[in-house]
């Protein structure tokens, strides 16, 4: 069963239909789902599970991590709740009155000797038997969730408990609050927490709570975005930026003003460029870690909108917060037993990470926050308009690139796609799950990323392995695992990766890709070099993974070029169309069919380049040039699409592009340089 509004209104939300009605339906919809999982009114939030090797909490798990569990349900779910409790306080799922529920519950999640009491800090400290002197857990992230839900139900739910229970409350918000945190946007938890208890009257320590919100704040690299511990991601957006906004309506203006401003001020800086991460149809790309919180990318509008000076379009932020929302609630395989699962669309292992639960994804309900709003906001009566997207002339492509936080959006007018380019990556080099996350070449929002379909093969990522010297492949192959970031120059963008990277062995004895790459329509060309210190090697370039729910392949050649072109439909039955094109440097375009590494489909097809050098040290192709296209829909791309260069041009006689810079004339006219030279004095981390 998908999600279905019963009120729409096409006048004032011409792209989705979506009004605060219909926001209103899509969170009962989530909780009836999980509430058709909860017996009785005395049953905790422990939702059902199909999954028990990656997620929490294991059989033999310590009693902390299972009442975590217990916890985390009973925080994410309210996060939908809350909302609906202010607006409807007699709701009822499951015979369940969900104020009166939640009252009881969060009592009892603070109460020790209550069968559903979640532990103190302090109690955790005590059972814990680690020696860790910064030791600190799940529960702490959960706190947050509680105190804006009980701000969000207030005259329901807090007004209503007396001073007892008031002040247990505040003993346990309080224990965490001045207790240890992982030191990045966890910070902001605790800062949450004594808000909390300064606006209720309750005692805090201010130079606890400044200390925590300087270095919140010094964690800012420009554009809106902050670096949480080495990545950039969604928490920027979930986190960061949905966090000090609350903060700052709650203690930060009145009592930190300096710092209040300048996150109101990042918060702004973010709303300029922020809305391009999202296509056409508002769809979210999966990219970073904690995708299972999908759609919460959108909070971040939300939070804007609560600051002082808000900036941000009212209509185009509904626009976008509604398209991601039917980007999950109109799939069919969105939720398992009425919750949503464990992946990004379906299940999908791939994505999950081991600080999950089965109840971790209802973290997607920050999304929902904006029902606080009362029905008179401007976020709810504005006409939804499209932002970029509706400028954009015919094939037109923009292009917004942010040095500091090292990213990249193209928007596609030709195929509405939004697609995002990376950088300042650093993985460890066995940790496949964080280079997916992380290292894709391209993160394009209607494809989204693949985990590896074969050895040797990686959707949008470069594979070297090493050869014998009669050619016949080693065993183990390399993925990039670090992305230095250098910047855009004349339309290019300009990285590099090194293979296997580590901090004790020198990057000359590291085999690294200089990347240059550029939008054209459709997608994304690549002009890559080589910077090898031993041969004889293999590489191969992945495409991105493609649904294969029965799949037309068709193979094309000019001027000495190939492509392969894939056509097909999604899970939804939605048209699907990929080509991927090899130019120099490249010997063949192969394929390999996979099952359970897509993330949209059972089955998936990835296309991939391959070629071989053989000498130690010889002269040979040093450019691999590529591209990547995809669509819609099933009408043939242009042939000029599929085969856009019409002229190459190298500096060196020999054609390989060894040194010098390397022109790319497409056939549409535009002319791409490409030259390393210099990369070297620039490259970031």
């Amino acid at each position: 069963m998908i999600f279905t509004p019963k009120h729409t209104d096409y006048d004032l939300s011409p792209y989705t239909g979506l009004t605060r009605q219909s926001w209103i339906e899509a969170a009962e919809y989530l909780l009836e789902g999980i509430f058709n999982n909860i017996s009785d009114i005395e049953k905790p939030v422990v939702m059902p599970r199909y999954e028990t090797e990656v997620t929490y909490p294991s059989k033999d798990a310590p009693l902390w991590r299972k009442k975590a569990e217990v916890f985390e349900g009973l925080c994410r779910s309210f996060f939908i709740s809350a909302p609906l409790i202010h607006i409807e306080p007699e709701l009822t799922i499951n015979n369940i009155n969900v104020r009166d529920y939640y009252k009881k519950q969060v009592l009892y999640a603070v109460t020790p000797g209550e069968d559903n009491y979640v532990l103190n800090y302090s109690d955790m400290r005590e059972l814990d038997k680690s020696g860790n002197p910064v030791a600190c857990y799940q529960q702490t992230v959960e706190t947050a969730a509680l105190v804006i839900c009980l701000w969000l139900c207030k005259d329901e739910i807090w007004d209503t408990y007396n001073k007892d229970e008031k002040d247990r409350i505040a003993s346990f918000l309080s224990d965490f609050a001045h207790a240890n945190t992982v030191p990045q946007n966890w910070r902001l938890f605790n800062m949450l927490d004594m808000a909390f208890l300064y606006m209720n009257g309750y005692a805090i320590d201010e130079d606890i709570m400044r200390d925590h919100a300087q270095n919140i704040l010094n964690y800012y690299v420009g554009d809106g975005w902050y670096r949480d511990g080495q990545s950039f991601d969604y928490y920027s957006c979930w986190a960061f930026n949905m966090y000090t906004a609350i903060w700052n309506n709650w203690y930060g203006y009145e009592k930190e003003p300096y710092i209040a401003a300048k996150f109101e001020e990042n918060s702004n800086e973010l709303m300029k460029t922020y809305p391009d991460f999202f296509d056409r149809d508002g769809f979210t790309n999966m990219w970073g870690r904690s995708g299972i919180y999908r759609n919460a990318a959108t909070s971040s509008f939300d939070g804007n909108l609560l600051m002082k000076n808000s900036t941000v379009a009212p209509g185009l932020a509904r626009r976008i917060c509604s398209g991601s929302l039917l980007q999950f609630l109109q799939r069919d395989d969105f939720l398992w037993n009425g919750v949503p699962t464990l992946g990004f669309y379906g299940p999908f292992i791939p994505l999950v990470q081991g600080y999950s639960c089965a109840e971790s994804p209802m973290w997607l309900a920050k999304a929902l926050l904006c029902l606080h709003l009362p029905k008179d906001h401007p976020f709810w009566t504005a006409k939804e308009n499209n932002g970029t997207w509706d400028k954009l002339k015919k094939n037109e492509t923009k292009v917004t690139t942010l040095d500091g936080p090292a990213l990249c959006m193209a928007n596609h007018e030709a195929n509405g796609i939004t697609e995002l380019r990376t950088g300042k990556m650093v993985k460890e080099k066995n940790d496949r799950h964080g280079i997916w996350n992380y290292g894709k070449l391209v993160f394009n929002s209607k494809f989204p990323w693949e985990s590896q379909p074969a050895e040797g093969v990686e959707s949008q990522q470069y594979v070297l392995t090493y050869l014998s010297d009669d050619t016949k492949d080693m065993k183990e192959s390399e993925i990039a695992n670090v992305t230095f970031w250098h910047g855009e120059k004349d339309g290019v963008l300009y990285r590099r990766q090194f293979f296997n990277y580590e901090l004790n062995t020198e990057t000359h004895w590291k085999t690294a890709i200089n990347l240059a790459d550029f939008a054209v329509p459709y997608g994304i060309m690549r002009a890559d070099k080589i910077r090898m210190f031993r041969r004889p090697l293999k590489l191969t370039l992945g495409a991105f993974g493609f649904p294969d729910n029965g799949t037309d392949i068709i193979t094309r050649e000019k001027d000495g070029y190939k492509a392969v072109i894939l056509k097909g439909h999604d899970h939804t039955g939605k048209e699907k169309q990929l080509a991927f094109t090899i130019m120099d440097g490249w010997t063949d375009i192969k394929l390999v069919n996979s099952t359970d590494t897509n993330p949209d489909s059972k089955k998936s097809i990835v296309l991939y380049a391959e070629t071989i050098r053989k000498k130690q040290y010889g002269y040979e192709p040093y450019f691999l040039i590529s591209q990547v296209i995809t669509k819609e829909d099933l009408t043939d791309f242009a042939e000029d699409d599929i085969f856009p260069a019409g002229e190459i041009i190298y500096t060196d006689p020999q054609k390989c592009g060894g040194y010098g810079p390397v022109t790319i004339k497409l056939k549409s006219g535009d002319a791409k340089v490409v030259d390393f030279y210099g990369i070297e004095g620039n490259i970031e981390l």
